[in-house]
């Protein structure tokens, strides 16, 4: 039975050309998705212009109305016409695509606009009249006198009314308000010395929405104050500077502490010579920067500046310029990976303030325990908190608990209770507790983490510091340092290869198997013996000794995977330190040890000289720091 194809007719189909008002609708389907797209290309527009001022304005999430001001060069009257026909720019001349240092270059995004809403732009330049030109639905209107002291106002109204099917895609009015806010939000980062202000105009009002000022001062400054503007103080609280350079390509931004992480990649914003992207391989490298300090659950926040020479990325790869293609790609991706490493090394044990206040406010009772009196009862609606098995105490936690807490007497107690188990003895005793510190006790407690003064339900050291306490948890504090040692160790004596009997044979594809070779010697480093076997085949002579038997072609294929997929591959590296995280969880102090004074000093001490002790190998906190003030707060003695 013979059947047609469905897409060969009976005659031969006749190449057409399409007139303007068609290719303009296409390209707006690639450039204008949404609102929150066309307030992108109209502000970079702005930016483009020297604009050092930029009011953004929206009705009904965008769809109605959408106006940008703005106090750049501005346009002639000659100018208008051709900026708003195809592939018409003033930022580039054409003759060279790849040195392109301007947000713009295409000319797509003011016709594209035009096409599919009824578009306008009033302008003037300095030392010219200024000049209003109309669009609707692609059709130009005449130019006409306006009335302007300075700068460009590109009004774009009932979008997608040329293209009726666009608007059935479109979200409601509150998440394509949201979506130009964040377009709005990631633009003001590159530019902290440009003020920003997004007002909704909807049913006649004048509500601001954002605002950021015009930062001062150098980068990191300026940077900073534009940062904690928009992610808010917590961050640039918490966060690292990032500032390093590889090769011509110089890093810089801000990148938050472990312990500051994220339920969601909400806050990972890169920019490429001041471009906002959404980069694959930019975003795995900043995951695999904090590769061992966090869990799988949790994602880093950051904000990160690569800087180069445009000759060395190309931006022309994407409608939206969203996506950007570097000319040598491991540079930039190993350059963050470094850089947040060595910035988190630099760290040490410091950890986020958001820990202590997340802890004071536990602290603080519930506003149905704040209207009881001692000796009332708990009111019926006072449920206590559920606790689960986990939670329990063990034995030996109550018994210490008890003993901590009994009454120290001179002459001879009377018989326990029979719920009163014997205990350990006391960690201090009793005549050393009269007496007063000892020099070396006081030089500690200007130390980071303090002096140790008590241990609690032997798993919790508390510290007294210059300024407040700390309150270290010992077994995780002690997992962290037994695994930077061991991190260490093999990083010295290097990672020992377990020779296979019989080697295994994968059987991959030519462009697979290619890709694996060329990354053979990383690979040997870690463990890993590839070669060749003929044809597109790859013999596994050796396997990491630490890793024990394990599937060399199943890890094989996942590692080539992530080289596909990001350019890189952590992942053999990434299971040698979940074996090495394993065995320094065994090896570390248990909970429910009791320890000495010298002890628990000791480990306050260590942690203070080692990298990434503030938090554990699974991206807990290690301690949590309290200011005397915030104590003495909750206490009412302020």
């Amino acid at each position: 039975m013979n059947i047609q194809p469905p897409k060969i007719g009976a005659t031969r189909p006749v190449i057409r050309q399409l007139d303007d008002s068609a290719a303009n609708r296409i390209a707006a389907g690639e450039v204008v998705e949404r609102p929150a797209s066309a307030v992108k290309e109209i502000v970079e527009n702005a930016l483009d212009a020297g604009a050092t001022r930029i009011e953004i304005a929206y009705a009904d999430g965008g769809k109605t109305l959408i106006r940008v001001s703005d106090d750049g060069c501005g346009m002639t009257a000659e100018d208008l016409p051709l900026a708003l026909s195809r592939h018409a720019t003033s930022k580039i001349d054409g003759s060279d695509l790849l040195n392109i240092h301007t947000f713009g270059f295409r000319g797509e995004a003011l016709p594209s606009l035009g096409a599919v809403g009824r578009l306008s732009i009033a302008s003037r330049a300095e030392g010219f009249e200024a000049a209003q030109m109309n669009v609707e639905g692609g059709r130009p209107g005449p130019v006409k006198p306006a009335a302007l002291n300075r700068g460009t106002v590109v009004e774009l109204r009932d979008l997608f009314y040329a293209t009726p099917a666009r608007l059935k895609f479109m979200r409601t009015d509150r998440a394509e308000a949201q979506a130009i806010l964040d377009a709005v939000k990631r633009l003001a980062m590159a530019e902290p010395y440009v003020s920003f202000r997004l007002n909704d105009i909807s049913n006649g009002g004048a509500r601001e929405l954002f605002r950021a000022d015009a930062e001062q001062g150098e980068l990191f400054g300026a940077l900073a104050g534009r940062l904690a503007r928009i992610l808010g103080r917590d961050f640039t609280d918490n966060a690292m500077v990032i500032d390093a350079e590889r090769e011509g390509i110089r890093l810089t931004g801000y990148a938050a502490l472990p312990t500051y992480s994220r339920g969601a990649a909400v806050e990972q914003f890169l920019f490429v010579n001041g471009r906002p992207v959404r980069d694959k391989m930019l975003l795995g490298a900043l995951r695999a920067g904090y590769m061992d300090v966090l869990p799988r659950d949790r994602h880093p926040a950051a904000a990160l500046f690569l800087s180069c020479d445009p000759e060395r990325v190309d931006v022309n790869v994407h409608p939206a310029k969203a996506e950007v293609r570097f000319r040598e790609a491991g540079i930039p991706r190993g350059l963050i990976v470094t850089a947040i490493r060595h910035a988190l090394a630099e760290a040490g044990q410091r950890a986020s303030s958001t820990v202590g206040t997340e802890t004071l406010a536990a602290f603080r009772p519930e506003p149905v325990e704040r209207q009881m009196t001692l000796g009332e009862p708990a009111p019926q609606t006072a449920f206590p908190p559920r606790v689960y098995q986990m939670d329990r105490p063990s034995a030996g936690a109550v018994r210490a608990s008890y003993a901590a807490q009994a009454p120290l007497h001179d002459f001879e107690e009377a018989p326990p209770p029979p719920w009163a188990m014997p205990a350990a003895q006391p960690l201090i005793q009793p005549s050393a507790r009269a007496e007063a510190p000892a020099p070396d006790d006081r030089q500690m407690q200007h130390a980071p983490l303090g002096a140790a003064r008590a241990q609690v339900h032997e798993n919790y050291i508390i510290a007294q510091t210059e300024t407040g306490m700390v309150i270290v948890d010992q077994h995780a504090a002690h997992e962290r340092l037994n695994y930077e040692r061991l991190k260490r160790q093999m990083a010295e004596k290097g990672v020992a290869a377990q020779a296979l009997l019989i080697p295994e044979i994968v059987e991959l594809s030519a462009g697979d198997a290619a890709l694996l070779l060329d990354h053979a010697d990383d690979l040997a480093r870690l463990g890993l013996g590839i070669e060749p076997f003929g044809g597109s085949a790859v013999a596994v002579r050796e396997t990491p000794a630490i890793l024990g038997e394990i599937n060399a072609a199943n890890l094989l294929r996942d590692v080539l995977d992530e080289l596909s997929d990001l350019g890189g591959s952590d992942l053999v590296l990434a299971k040698i330190d979940a074996v090495l995280s394993r065995m320094a969880c065994h090896g570390s102090i248990r909970s429910g040890r009791r320890m000495q004074v010298e002890e628990m000093n000791a480990l306050l001490r260590e942690m203070e000289a080692t990298p990434f002790s503030g938090q554990c190998n699974h991206g807990r906190p290690t301690y949590v720091e309290l200011k005397l003030s915030d104590i003495e707060r909750l206490f009412g003695r302020t």
